[in-house]
């Protein structure tokens, strides 16, 4: 399961805390104010139920009193029932089957014994308070407070109080959606800048003066990053100056090569093949100091100009003596590219070399255009490129140590760390698949190319 963003974790944080504290208050609150009430509602109900002792007392006092009709002298309202039990005989004012059925066993057996107490009992859903007094050895008053009213009104209170809960939780996390914003601004400005250094901007830097409490923080960022500049601007002029300084004696030695080529009719079988593998080698070093040329400026910016990928694919296909008959046919998205023509050609043709010494010879060449995104696929029959080599096979130099992988021992990796270069300054990424069928399939996208 993927772990929650630092962000999240603490908006969470934020509304779990207001959401427990406020539920806290809430139930203390709900609490407090159910106590009083109920403690309320039970002394008003027995002082009035004291009340209706004493004048039932005094109207039973007679030779031959009417209870019924005492019983219904009584302001009980809509809420109490009065019960009497009067020598086995149970009395009641109103006509409610269920009054009777509502004194707690334990309740009357107290009574019946001379004594009083208070119970509270719920009869059909509905809160109650039973009080029952002993007014003579068989005369015993029992008076029912349904508290309908009462239980309302906590309900409702409930809600409330629920409901402001929910509210200060949804306060806390829009405070902790606040406070994250504010202080993770710092820390976006470095992701942003660290961004930026990812995708080739090495002038990106912090502002000292936007958050004064990470000036050390901003200071060695900033100093990272003038040392990342300094040795990236160190290997390119190493690279450019090497290259310079080895173009003179390879031309030397071309020139060379070549006399001893053309005269290995007057050489001997062993003299003759070892030029020619002399000529190779020289053609392959001349190459590679053209890479290294090419990857020293290979960080200025692309300059994009109307080009026919197409036309273009097929003359760098011969140029590499191999059939432009590999060039698919151009669809519907025909459209000229708004590319750098110098890099899409050598893209073109770092990937045509690339499967005919490492991939057994290139298959197929497509270019076309997906949502104004250029895509350049070269696929070849080789053996393919295994998963743990995929992530890195552009990188500089990878080419020389995996290229066992490829049925290869040659190649520097120079090529391939152009064309990610290349598609880099246009904005664009490379990856390698599988080909169906078998062999690899390389991709380069060039976003961009049709506006």
């Amino acid at each position: 399961m993927r772990r929650a963003g630092l962000r999240t974790r603490v908006i969470a944080g934020f509304a779990a805390g207001a959401l427990a504290l406020s539920a806290s208050m809430a139930f203390i609150s709900y609490e407090l104010t159910r106590s009083s009430l109920l403690a309320g509602r039970e002394r008003a109900t027995m002082r009035a139920t004291a009340y209706d002792a004493r004048i039932i007392t005094a109207s039973l006092a007679g030779d031959r009193p009417d209870v019924l009709a005492v019983l219904k002298t009584l302001d009980t309202g809509g809420n109490r029932r009065t019960l009497v039990r009067r020598d086995g005989v149970l009395y009641t004012r109103n006509t409610d089957p269920g009054a009777a059925d509502a004194v707690p066993a334990a309740l009357r057996r107290l009574v019946e014994q001379g004594g009083q107490g208070a119970q509270w009992v719920r009869v059909d859903g509905v809160p109650a308070l039973v009080i029952g007094v002993s007014l003579s050895p068989t005369t015993a008053l029992y008076e029912i407070d349904y508290l309908r009213e009462l239980d309302q009104t906590l309900r409702t209170l409930a809600w409330v109080l629920g409901l402001v809960a929910a509210a200060v939780a949804a306060a806390g996390a829009g405070l902790g959606w606040y406070a994250t914003r504010y202080v993770l601004r710092p820390l976006r400005s470095v992701a942003d800048a660290a961004q930026g250094i990812t995708d080739g901007d090495l002038s990106a830097r912090l502002d000292p003066a936007a958050e004064p409490d990470l000036a050390r923080l901003t200071a060695s960022f900033n100093g990272m990053v003038d040392q990342l500049a300094r040795r990236h601007e160190r290997d390119r002029r190493f690279a450019a100056d090497v290259s310079h300084e080895l173009r003179s004696p390879l031309q030397t030695l071309a020139a060379s090569a070549s006399v001893l080529h053309r005269r290995r009719e007057h050489l001997d079988e062993r003299t003759a093949l070892a030029a020619g593998l002399v000529v190779e080698e020289i053609e392959r070093f001349q190459s590679l100091v053209d890479d290294l040329l090419e990857l020293a400026r290979s960080d200025q910016p692309a300059r994009r100009a109307p080009v026919d990928p197409h036309a273009l694919a097929r003359r760098v296909t011969e140029g590499q003596s191999l059939d432009p008959g590999l060039v698919e046919p151009a669809g519907d998205d025909a459209s000229r590219w708004l590319v750098d023509r110098r890099r899409l050609e050598q893209i073109l043709a770092n990937l045509l070399d690339n499967a005919i010494r490492h991939g057994g010879g290139p298959v197929a060449v497509r270019l076309t255009c997906v949502a104004g995104t250029g895509r350049v696929e070269v696929d070849d029959e080789g053996p393919g490129v295994r998963p743990a080599d995929r992530a890195v096979i552009f990188d500089r130099f990878v080419r020389g140590r995996s290229a066992g992988a490829r049925g290869g021992g040659d190649g520097t990796g120079l090529g391939l760390s152009l064309v990610a270069q290349h598609a880099k300054a246009h904005g664009g990424r490379v990856v390698v698949l599988d080909r169906p069928g078998g062999g690899a399939r390389f991709r380069v996208e060039l976003p961009g190319v049709v506006p």
